[in-house]
């Protein structure tokens, strides 16, 4: 694990971030904020354009906690058994549909707390949603970020929760908004599990990771 880097280091590592991205995108396709939560639950251990190729006719038909439990659970298996987990996914998605439209008027709560209480949404979801949807400067840290945060020493945490609370405290608070987008792509498309790119990093004479590749 790096150490963490110091407050100008992080500036300029943001600041660079900034200017080849300056507004990242989550890429999960949704059409609201139901089918924002609907989506990041159904991309537990699966790939987002397999999320995305799944939901782009259910969305169609089922954009909404009613219609969703007007479709039924057979009916959202047929659109999503491509995703690893599709029946427990199923099963989850109809809960909290119901819930949702019982208990919240068929409405989206924008509280972390009222999020992770419904089923399979957990904290990284609740802070996808509230970031995404709401645009708050929740960080939802997923295998990109933790692999990134501790290489690079920008924010390094034994765990999910100690790298979140490692980009609150560190990271300039305006960055904050779209950090967790930054290194999403970061690690996704740049700073790779097996093969990171060191050669064409942004970010590479201010990186600690000792191991850097050509």
């Amino acid at each position: 694990m790096a150490a963490q880097l110091d407050y100008h280091t992080m500036r300029e590592i943001f600041t660079r971030f900034r200017e080849a991205e300056p507004e990242p995108k989550g890429e999960l396709h949704h059409v609201n904020a139901f089918t924002l939560v609907v989506a990041v639950a159904l991309s537990a251990q699966a790939t987002d354009a397999g999320v995305n190729k799944a939901t782009a006719e259910l969305f169609k038909i089922a954009d909404t906690p009613e219609k969703m439990l007007a479709l039924g659970e057979e009916g959202l298996i047929a659109h999503i058994k491509t995703i690893g987990l599709y029946r427990n996914k199923a099963k989850n998605v109809m809960k909290l549909s119901r819930i949702l439209a019982e208990e919240y008027g068929g409405e989206v709560p924008n509280s972390r707390a009222a999020l992770q209480s419904l089923p399979g949404v957990g904290r990284k979801t609740a802070n996808v949603v509230l970031n995404m949807w709401w645009r708050y400067p929740a960080q939802a840290v997923d295998t990109h970020i933790f692999r990134v945060g501790n290489r690079t020493g920008i924010c390094p945490g034994k765990d999910v929760n100690a790298v979140e609370r490692a980009i609150e405290d560190n990271v300039p608070v305006d960055f904050q908004l779209h950090a967790h987008h930054w290194l999403i792509l970061h690690g996704r498309y740049h700073c790779k599990a097996r093969k990171p790119m060191c050669a064409t990093c942004l970010i590479r004479d201010l990186c600690q990771f000792e191991e850097k590749t050509l």
